[in-house]
């Protein structure tokens, strides 16, 4: 898969007016807090392009998350979140709906060619091969989980990204700031 239209976000909870008092959002109501988020979204997202979603898409009714969905750009995999009942319901609206999903993507930059990021709406301490130098992408703390720049992971959730989707390359320059060292590394010293 190329990297040039991929795109990574979490936690927009479409329809969810009680989200705006909990995670401090900037919007008036519900609608408003919607448009904003489907139209910085498509600001980004071209309609061939290649989002992964990790959790929380929305907490409408089905009809109304399917509407909101047909807004947006891009070809959407859902990685589930603790809040997908309508999601679930709508999932034909989906290229895919997986619990975790480990994902390669080409990159010169990368060992042998392949970046290998772990998707998953929750953050972990370690996951498959993070001993490597594999990325790990999560949402669910609404930027509430302090940022380790010892770990090659962090919260891709609207919360903390100005409430758009971040591209592979927005990734890619936020984990080259990392401070992270193989743990083999940091025994033998």
């Amino acid at each position: 898969m190329k990297s040039n239209n991929i795109w990574f976000t979490s936690d927009h909870h479409f329809g969810h007016k009680n989200i705006i008092e909990f995670s401090k959002r900037p919007f008036q109501n519900v609608d408003e807090m919607n448009s904003e988020m489907i139209r910085r979204w498509n600001e980004k997202v071209s309609k061939e392009d290649v989002v992964y979603h990790l959790g929380d898409f929305g907490l409408t009714s089905p009809s109304k998350l399917r509407q909101i969905r047909n807004q947006l750009n891009g070809k959407i995999h859902l990685i589930i979140g603790n809040h997908e009942t309508s999601a679930l319901e709508i999932s034909d609206c989906f290229e895919s709906v997986q619990n975790y999903l480990e994902l390669t993507i080409n990159d010169s930059d990368a060992f042998k060619g392949q970046r290998f990021i772990v998707l998953l709406h929750y953050a972990m301490k370690v996951w498959n091969a993070s001993h490597y130098g594999t990325w790990h992408l999560y949402g669910h703390t609404h930027g509430e989980l302090p940022d380790d720049e010892t770990s090659l992971s962090f919260d891709v959730g609207v919360d903390c990204h100005g409430f758009y989707p971040i591209s592979y390359d927005e990734v890619k320059l936020i984990m080259s700031r990392k401070k992270w060292k193989p743990p083999f590394e940091i025994r033998n010293k």
